[in-house]
């Protein structure tokens, strides 16, 4: 690179901080983004050349991957590999995050495949398993459990630790998840996140009867600047990346509501935060304050309620529960759905039972 060539890096993958497992990211996109202007004396060169000697960590055929989903734009047109850079070109590039490499142990666990192709494979994640390795959980993760079953593939021969992933759920999050199988795929659904055209919905009990049928949060996401290990809203200024949830009430179960949630952003625990936020955080988050009692009553027999419902579901009350997407290789759009797992299923049984009965308490909130 030349002293006159501009070269900057918006990635939406934040960096790696040696801290337990729930630093893992609810939703947080795997790519990241460059823009490049290139120099007054640039000689004309194919593009994948041009940026192979350019990108850390990118070998010629990721980038070629990347041409070929349309993910890379000379002056705002998708161009092919073969495409010549002039001076003065301005370049940008979307790209899943670069290989990191790590001894990845292949593990023979048990996965709910939803959908398997050449392209793809669609998993529905169980709470209780990490998406990748990392600080403190170096084996049972995702990742290991694919590279067993995924073994014969390149990509899942490499070492990555984040092997064809686009997005990840935390470790407490159940539901879909979707993994590329090769570089194409990987290219084009990274292009897919990264734009924001990925529908997702899932299923939260919050605490707490919100006063709208439907609404919308926004406000921006960045890390507390009070518990490291907490991200935090800043309604404010620029401080954060811009996170915008929808909702929708589907059940009033008095003290609690059950709700479902849309994304136009995947930002870290963007779902947990944003009702914290609102003062209805997640029933039983840990993280967010949601495993106290926030709402109800203070008769014994209320509180002793709350505990099973803690104990039936020791997790946050959040299920990734359907993935809308365009294909890699068909170019037709397909939709993935899943049924809420047990422990949900059981305390919202409980929550209903309660709603019907009142048996335990008849106060307001």
């Amino acid at each position: 690179m030349t002293e006159n060539d501009v070269l900057h890096f918006e990635t939406e993958m934040p960096e790696d901080r040696e801290t337990d497992e729930t630093e893992e990211r609810e939703e947080e996109e795997l790519f990241e983004h460059f823009a490049l202007t290139v120099d007054r004396g640039q000689a004309l060169l194919r593009i994948d050349k041009f940026l192979v000697n350019r990108l850390d960590n990118t070998s010629r055929n990721r980038i070629q991957a990347a041409a070929d989903a349309g993910n890379i734009r000379v002056n705002g047109i998708p161009v092919k590999s073969s495409y010549k850079v002039k001076p003065f070109d301005k370049i940008s590039i979307v790209l899943p995050y670069p290989v990191r490499k790590l001894e990845i142990i292949a593990e023979d666990i048990p996965l709910d495949i939803v959908y398997e192709d050449d392209d793809i494979i669609m998993i529905n994640k169980a709470a209780g398993m990490v998406v990748h390795p990392g600080h403190g959980n170096y084996t049972g993760t995702l990742v290991n459990a694919l590279t067993y079953h995924l073994k014969d593939l390149p990509m899942f021969q490499s070492g990555d630790m984040r092997a064809g992933l686009v997005h990840r759920i935390d470790k407490n999050t159940s539901g879909l998840l979707v993994v590329a199988k090769n570089e194409r795929a990987h290219a084009a659904l990274a292009k897919q996140f990264f734009d924001h055209t990925i529908d997702r919905t899932y299923i939260a009990l919050v605490w707490g009867d919100l006063p709208e049928e439907e609404g919308t949060i926004r406000g921006n996401i960045a890390r507390s600047m009070k518990d490291r290990m907490k991200m935090a809203v800043y309604p404010k200024g620029d401080t954060g990346k811009h996170a915008v949830t929808h909702y929708k009430v589907l059940k009033r179960l008095g003290h609690v509501n059950l709700i479902e949630c849309k994304l136009e952003t995947g930002r870290t625990h963007q779902i947990r935060v944003h009702f914290e936020y609102i003062g209805h955080p997640l029933f039983n988050d840990d993280r967010y304050g949601g495993d106290q009692i926030l709402r109800g009553t203070t008769f014994t027999k209320y509180k002793q309620f709350i505990q099973n419902c803690f104990h039936i579901l020791p997790r946050h009350a959040l299920h990734a529960k359907s993935l809308g997407f365009i294909h890699p290789s068909t170019g037709k759009y397909i939709f993935f759905d899943s049924e809420l797992p047990e422990d949900m299923k059981t305390v919202i049984e409980k929550w209903e039972n309660y709603l019907a009965n009142r048996t335990i308490g008849t106060e307001k909130e």
